[in-house]
């Protein structure tokens, strides 16, 4: 009898249907929810300097605002040096400490504002409806702002740090057909401000820029005509590094162009326009004789650097 073949068939299964790329979507969010995660967690162990720093630039990441002056918060400079960070936050305890002397602190806690922004140290003197440290519409002090300056001047004269003072309004014109409106006041009340802190102790140098803004840096900008966006700025900048001086009695000489050679021509005449013809590169005329004469002593020459000093091993010493 013949065998039977038996004949097995299998059937392959198909293919998935396509699932389309809502896989990627999901897996990108994922990564950045972790990457949040472990930015905040970095922020959160990080010093308070960084953390100043890392808001600074997100509140102004174009560092747009230091070619119109500063805002409120004053970003749009570099981040400062640790040191003197610590010491502007030195000064503001200091500050803080002595406004709590003062007899009227209570009623003015609430005027007076101190922040620490990547300009330096901000300190606000704000208006109330009825005037707190100027006579309301003029750029005279009142009781209140003659002490506050007083005791403003005094600590601030013991920094060396320079200073800036800005003058602010609100939105609310003056009478039509006035020749004074709120750039006079703010500017006017700018000066006031230096006036009284110079004749406390303020160095006249160390005001660097008096600023009148008028209404165009308000406070509250949602409420343009609130008494607070009437306010003096007192900014105690950041020290900025400047190139050493150089002590008295050193001189500065630039190196003198090299001798030629013995035997060598001497250098041609300079050329139309100041430069001498057949110049090098480091000014020196070079020598027309004895050039083939020098190449054996530049050869041995020893190198500079790690690989001149492996180079100079490997060369033959007679």
């Amino acid at each position: 009898m013949s065998k039977k073949q038996i004949i097995i068939i299998k059937k392959g299964k198909g293919h998935a249907g396509h699932h389309g790329g809502a896989w990627k979507v999901a897996y990108a969010d994922f990564v950045t929810a972790m990457m949040s995660l472990f930015i905040v967690l970095w922020l959160l162990n990080s010093s308070e300097h960084v953390r100043k720093a890392v808001a600074g630039y997100f509140n102004d990441p174009l560092g747009r605002s230091t070619l119109n002056g500063s805002s409120q918060g004053g970003e749009g400079t570099n981040a400062p040096a640790t040191e003197d960070n610590d010491n502007i936050e030195q000064l503001k305890d200091k500050v803080q400490r002595a406004l709590m002397q003062a007899k009227d602190f209570k009623a003015l806690s609430k005027q007076i504002e101190m922040t620490i922004t990547p300009e330096g140290l901000r300190i606000e003197l704000l208006e109330s409806k009825n005037g707190t440290f100027f006579d309301s519409g003029s750029a005279n002090l009142s009781g209140n702002g003659q002490e506050i300056l007083d005791m403003l001047a005094k600590q601030l004269a013991a920094v060396p740090n320079r200073l800036s003072i800005e003058g602010h309004t609100d939105s609310q014109p003056y009478s039509a057909g006035s020749n004074y409106g709120n750039w006079e006041l703010s500017s006017d009340r700018a000066n006031a401000a230096r006036r009284i802190l110079q004749q406390n102790g303020v160095r006249t140098d160390q005001v660097s820029q008096v600023r009148g803004y008028a209404d165009q840096k308000l406070r509250l900008p949602q409420n343009p005509i609130d008494p607070s966006n009437r306010r003096i700025s007192l900014i105690v900048q950041y020290m900025q590094s400047a190139p050493p001086a150089i002590p008295a009695g050193i001189t500065v000489t630039t190196p003198a162009a090299e001798t030629p050679a013995k035997g060598a021509a001497p250098a041609s005449p300079p050329a139309e326009g100041g430069e001498a013809a057949g110049e090098g590169h480091e000014g020196a005329a070079k020598p027309a004789a004895g050039k083939e004469a020098a190449k054996p002593a530049e050869a041995q020459k020893p190198a500079q650097g790690l690989a001149g000093r492996l180079l100079n091993k490997l060369r033959p010493h007679h």
